[in-house]
């Protein structure tokens, strides 16, 4: 009869499949990490850091396979979280959103030089430049990893960038040694999360580890392309209803200008246009136009601006120092003061009536022109609005009838009395002249200029 053999399972087993059960059920996120090639003074420092955020928790990896299959019955497949077992595998605990957590980790990795036989987590890249080397056998050194190196100002320089080890290749001895010399750290020493479980949901590294700056880019071209598809299409939202608002005034008064539409907020901006165009076909006709004569404001203006300089002309007048000569000139100042004063009053009173008269006549011009250009809209309509040619033939025929009529006044044969009034004016013309002849010969015989 074969005797049964019955395992010892230690107290300490039980206890860390105990307790890792516990975190486990307790725990939103159960991850892993890896441990692999964490020096021990950086993993108390990182644990220092995240401490009360994560529960850190190493063991065998047998143990912790135990651990996910006891708690597989609460936690839907949490036993699946053992094929993502790595190198040194490690269980962190965590009430933190996964991607947070992930963050958290990625930001307290720093740079470690390369050991022999680790593997490369990207091409690590030497670029070209000087070294701190003399020349020596390190040149044989350098040479033998791939780099093409020279001499240059007495110190080994490199002359190319080189790759000397690919990403996921195990890195060599010598190349581990070269890149320590030229004190290059490749490696990213940290806690790097390998997966993470959430609510049956296990999410692997590449998942986890997100380009913030990318992620960012991405949600801003997300934003300004539906910001741009809203626009276009006229879908108005709270963050575009002010520009449409804008575009739409703005395309309303294009077309109003276009097709001159009479409106209030674009009359000015018509009536300018108008104008713009009278000025050049005057420029195109060689029309000329009178000098426009001074206001009645501005002579008004004039008018009491040399009042108040009279004003202050009489302020400055000296004082006469007789009492009696001072009460009588400062009698006669405060007379004329008051002259002046009622003066300056009276014109400024002639200024505003000027002021009301003119709003009341620019507002009747420009009722004029707005029923002038509603006539012009309307003869447009009917096709029989007035062309530039039109208004330039009108105008060639008004001036040659100015000028039948002038030559018409210049041969007109005048009438037997005003003949004789011409020459009666002409006889007294030349007696005057004959008599102020005679009078300057005398003179100048009298002064000895002239001698008979």
């Amino acid at each position: 009869m074969t005797p049964t053999i019955t395992a010892k399972i230690s107290e300490y087993k039980k206890n860390a499949v105990d307790e890792m059960s516990s975190l486990i059920r307790k725990s939103s996120i159960t991850a892993l990490v890896d441990m692999s090639n964490i020096p021990a003074p950086q993993l108390q420092a990182m644990r220092k850091e995240m401490k009360g955020k994560i529960s850190l928790y190493m063991t065998k990896k047998r143990l912790m396979r135990i651990a996910l299959d006891r708690s597989k019955n609460e936690k839907k497949n949490i036993e699946a979280l053992a094929n993502y077992f790595e190198g040194m595998p490690a269980f962190i605990f965590s009430n933190e959103d996964p991607f947070k957590l992930s963050r958290l980790l990625q930001k307290g990795k720093t740079k470690a030089p390369a050991k022999p036989g680790q593997t490369a987590p990207s091409d690590i890249i030497i670029s070209k430049g000087p070294t701190p080397f003399a020349p020596g056998p390190i040149i044989s050194e350098l040479s033998s990893v791939g780099l093409k190196v020279g001499v240059e100002g007495g110190k080994i320089a490199i002359k190319e960038n080189a790759v000397i080890a690919r990403k996921g290749e195990r890195i060599k001895p010598k190349v581990a040694e070269i890149l320590a010399r030229l004190d290059i750290r490749p490696m990213d020493v940290g806690l790097g999360m390998v997966a993470a479980y959430e609510d049956g949901i296990i999410y692997t590294r590449g998942v986890l580890e997100v380009d913030e700056k990318a992620f960012n880019n991405k949600l801003n071209n997300a934003a300004v392309q539906a910001f741009n598809l809203a626009f276009n299409i006229a879908y108005t939202t709270k963050g575009n209803i002010y520009l449409l608002i804008a575009k739409a005034f703005n395309d309303a008064k294009a077309l109003g200008l276009s097709q001159n539409i009479f409106d209030g907020g674009i009359i000015e901006h018509i009536l300018g246009k108008a104008e713009r165009e009278m000025l050049s076909l005057k420029h195109i006709a060689n029309i000329e136009t009178a000098e426009k004569p001074k206001e009645k404001e501005e002579e008004i203006l004039e008018e009491e601006k040399s009042i108040i300089e009279e004003e202050e002309k009489l302020e400055k007048e000296p004082i006469a120092p007789v009492p009696e000569e001072r009460e009588v000139q400062e009698a006669v100042k405060e007379e004329e003061e008051k002259k002046l004063e009622n003066e300056r009053i009276e014109k400024e009173k002639e200024l505003e009536e000027v002021k009301g008269s003119k709003e009341r006549q620019s507002e009747n011009d420009v009722d004029k022109k707005i029923s002038k250009m509603v006539e012009n809209t309307k003869k447009f309509v009917e096709g029989k609005q007035e062309t530039a040619s039109d208004i330039l033939n009108e105008v060639s025929r008004q001036e040659k009838k100015e000028n039948a009529e002038q030559q018409r006044k210049e041969t007109r044969i005048p009438p037997a009395h005003e003949l004789n009034i011409q020459k009666e004016k002409k006889s007294k013309e030349d007696e005057k002249n004959q008599k102020e002849v005679e009078e300057l010969t005398k003179e100048l015989l009298r002064k000895g200029t002239l001698r008979k």
